[in-house]
């Protein structure tokens, strides 16, 4: 093996993908307007949606309660709400989104309350359905305040305090860093991203480099220069690693601008003191790259191996593609509640990289992880780059027919 021909093979194969407009898309042009557009896309689409939604008066519909003129009178009153007249199939209606929630006041409830006998109202939403929620929620508040006043009116008609009932109050404050906040609410679609973006960076390159050149009829013209074969491969694949850590630092870097960005948005000096900011651990963001290293060298060496055993790109895509499944459910799986980073999932390749990402960028370091992490993968990514570098010494492999 020779460390001047692995290089001269490198720079050739780089010079060849410069000059590929594709290949520049895939590792430059689209992971720095995919993160940008998809973030900044679904946080003003987001806010925006929320934003309507708090602000429209939400259609309700009171089940019952001819009895009970009072709570009726005070419902209609709320100009938070607006009543619908009954209709029988109002389930129906929340489920079609044409109601967005119901209140039953039980038969016989303001006498029950003026005998001090325990009553029960039940709301009825659409679980799940951001206006449903809101009306339900505006109508709990409501109900608060009404039993609130009930308690207040009886305290004061028995010369009674109405802090007998409510001494104190109750405060929550956040704690946690903005950089904590940030990962907990987006720690998970950063990796998620940055994953899959490292893996479809690698994966035109891998293609073009191997069946590509079998379908061009080139390989044989490679393989007669007097380079050896391990040579061969292995500039080969510093230029696929090359384009995989491209597009992983592109991703990272234009996630960071997007933070930024979207904090601009939400104004700025505001957002920073409510929290709201989004903010990225700097020496978290570092570590990520770190990892994504031998996670990249990982991609590489297996999307070579899988597109060298193709006679063309064609047959090397409908190889290499399902394997963006193998690398979505570890990375989505990162992203569900309760899955926590521990000695076992350190060695789950992709998983392991999703979770400790989520927490680099949390600014969270757990040391005796990371290190099991990187060693693993390096593992990995050795093992997987052998079996590469094998079968390109294969002539039943870089000659099937």
């Amino acid at each position: 093996m020779s460390l001047h021909n692995i290089l001269t093979v490198y720079r050739k194969e780089l010079r060849d993908s410069l000059r590929d407009r594709r290949t520049l898309i895939s590792m430059i042009v689209i992971p720095m307007l995919m993160i940008p557009g998809i973030m900044i896309a679904v946080a003003g689409i987001t806010m925006k949606m929320v934003n309507k939604a708090r602000e429209e008066i939400p259609t309700v519909m009171v089940l019952g309660g001819d009895d009970s003129p009072v709570l009726r009178a005070a419902l209609a009153k709320n100009p938070k709400l607006r009543l619908a007249p009954f209709a029988a199939d109002w389930k129906r209606q929340i489920s079609d989104k044409q109601l967005r929630a119901a209140v039953e006041i039980p038969a016989g409830f303001e006498a029950a309350l003026d005998r001090g006998a325990p009553a029960e109202i039940e709301i009825y939403n659409y679980e799940g359905e951001l206006r449903s929620d809101l009306a339900a929620g505006e109508l709990r508040d409501f109900l608060n305040g009404y039993r609130e006043k009930t308690v207040t009116d009886r305290l004061v008609a028995r010369g009674l305090p109405a802090t007998l009932v409510k001494p104190f109050e109750t405060k929550t404050q956040n704690v946690a860093p903005p950089e904590k906040v940030t990962g907990n609410r987006f720690g998970g679609m950063i990796p998620y991203l940055f994953i899959l973006l490292c893996f479809t960076g690698a994966m035109y390159p891998a293609m073009d480099l191997t069946a590509g050149e079998k379908e061009r009829g080139t390989m044989e013209t490679i393989l007669c220069s007097p380079v050896a074969r391990t040579d061969l491969v292995l500039g080969k694949f510093l230029m696929v690693l090359t384009a995989s850590l491209t597009t992983a630092v592109v991703s990272i870097v234009t996630t960071g601008i997007t933070f930024v960005i979207i904090g601009l948005m939400a104004g700025a000096s505001a957002a920073a003191r409510s929290g709201a900011m989004p903010t990225l651990d700097p020496a978290g963001l570092l570590l990520v790259m770190a990892l994504v290293l031998p996670v990249a060298v990982l991609f590489c060496s297996v999307l070579l191996a899988v597109s060298l055993f193709a006679k063309s790109i064609k047959e090397a895509s409908s190889y290499a593609t399902p394997l963006i499944i193998l690398i979505i459910v570890p990375a989505m799986m990162g992203m569900m509640p309760g899955v926590e980073l521990n000695a076992r999932l350190a060695l789950v390749p992709v998983l392991n990289i999703a979770l400790a990402s989520k927490e680099l960028v949390s600014g969270v370091f757990h040391w005796n992880y990371l290190a099991l992490i990187f060693g693993s993968t390096c593992v990995y990514a050795a093992a997987a780059l052998a079996v590469c570098v094998r079968m390109f010494n294969r002539e039943d492999v870089l000659f099937r027919t």
